[in-house]
């Protein structure tokens, strides 16, 4: 059962990746393979655990419910500001924004969009961020490929942008919070890395684009933004974007999750939304409302989220991802080829999981605090997902909102996120030399 959860795994990743051929939602597949493995698991214990069955049923129900919680406030967070954000767009909160950027030039538009990514992403973080800049993309960049190149690379920017911040990636996170590594010290060790990592894409992606950007037509939801006011349009825009960046404020002052920051913010912004449509006809209301700004969210990628994560989870209960860290660490031992291929793993599997492996392996004997490896652990598991539209939260979001193809995605942007990987890997070890 143990090899079967496996194959299991690559099928469905396979069928995720193979989605348009197929004709098959990729959320469908991601959710067949997580009940799938899960079951497999259970049937794998109870063969080897007969006498035991109960215990070992309470164990993997225990199991499942610890990573359902986890996984729970990535999928509210998701949704929080995925609802943030289009509430901001129903008042035309964005057409503020994009009114302001007159390039109309495919290289400067780009170079503009994935600067803005890096370093929104560093203070918010790389989901986040990635929804916001979806939500842009939308609005200025009309033709089908040219949007999804504009995308492949601000996820790249945005995954190189969360890794050099404390607050800026799952994976960073975990390893501040754990004690592995400080907060001025992963950002003096990472940013230079951080921006290699961003900008040689980014500069490939530029110099091979030219001409002007192709304008959206009139979308379908336009009649969703009569009537707004101007002074109204900026409030919800100013509030939607605070309501974002108190996020991390509020998980560093309280420490609770994230999720609780985004789902105040939104609270928020729903009830002074509310006050300011409260005279106006009820036609006007219901159009700017909640209620229909949720029929706007795609909840098929939510699905999909939450399929793949317990996927994942599964394989982290079984202990595959556990024998996999062993195994790098008993036939390699050499920290930046360890790292190298964590980041390379961290596109195919949640780079969460990974690194929590890695955590838990190695101690404070081994490794102090602010050591080289947590460092490159924490620029690998960053930037690695980059390399699969899958690898990372925020290829995920954009790949959902703006229905990227995986192979598309595969054949023009992995080896522009390879070569910034490997760069910023090469910044990173220039500069251990330069400092000994």
């Amino acid at each position: 059962m143990y090899i079967l959860m496996g194959i299991v795994f690559i099928f469905g990743y396979g069928a995720i990746a193979l989605e348009h051929p197929l004709k098959i939602d990729k959320s469908a597949s991601a959710l067949f393979t997580a009940v799938v493995v899960w079951v497999l698991f259970v049937l794998g214990r109870e063969i080897i655990l007969p006498l035991n069955a109960e215990e070992s049923m309470h164990f993997i129900e225990s199991d499942l419910m610890h990573h359902l919680g986890e996984i729970a406030s990535i999928l509210f967070f998701l949704l929080g500001a995925m609802t943030i954000v289009e509430l901001v767009d129903v008042h035309g909160g964005f057409s503020i924004i994009t009114g302001k950027i007159k390039t109309t030039q495919k290289s400067t538009l780009l170079i503009s969009l994935a600067v803005v990514s890096f370093f929104m992403s560093a203070v918010l973080d790389n989901l986040t961020t990635s929804i916001v800049m979806a939500a842009l993309l939308k609005k200025l960049v009309g033709n089908k490929k040219d949007l999804w190149l504009f995308a492949g690379i601000i996820i790249i920017s945005a995954n190189a942008g969360g890794a050099f911040s404390p607050i800026g990636d799952v994976t960073t996170i975990m390893l501040w919070i754990g004690g592995q590594v400080t907060a001025l010290n992963i950002i003096l060790k990472l940013l230079i890395p951080s921006i290699v990592c961003a900008a040689v894409p980014i500069a490939i992606a530029a110099s091979r684009l030219k001409g002007e950007v192709q304008i959206p037509k009139d979308d379908k939801h336009k009649k969703d933004h009569i009537e707004v006011p101007e002074n109204e349009k900026k409030l919800v825009l100013y509030l939607g974007v605070s309501a974002l960046l108190f996020v991390p404020i509020f998980k560093t002052v309280t420490h609770l999750p994230p999720f609780l920051g985004v789902l105040f913010g939104l609270s928020v912004l729903w009830a002074i939304t509310e006050f300011l449509h409260l005279k106006k006809s009820n036609n006007i209301r219901k159009e700017l409302s909640i209620s229909r700004t949720l029929e706007r969210i795609d909840t098929p990628s939510v699905l999909f989220f939450l399929g793949i994560l317990l996927a994942v989870a599964a394989l982290q209960s079984a202990g595959h991802l556990s024998q996999l860290a062993i195994l790098l660490d008993k036939s390699i031992g050499n920290i930046w080829v360890i790292n190298l291929l964590v980041g390379f793993l961290s596109s195919i599997v949640d780079n969460v999981p990974l690194v929590a492996g890695a955590m838990g392996m190695y101690d404070f004997s081994q490794y102090p605090v602010d050591h080289n490896f947590w460092e490159l652990l924490a620029y690998c598991a960053g930037t690695g997902g980059s390399v699969l539209i899958i690898g990372s939260a925020a290829g995920v979001a954009i790949m959902g909102i703006l229905k990227i193809d995986f192979i598309w995605y595969l054949k023009n942007i992995s080896l522009l996120a390879i070569a910034g990987y490997l760069a910023g890997l090469g910044a990173f070890y220039l500069m251990q030399q330069f400092v000994h």
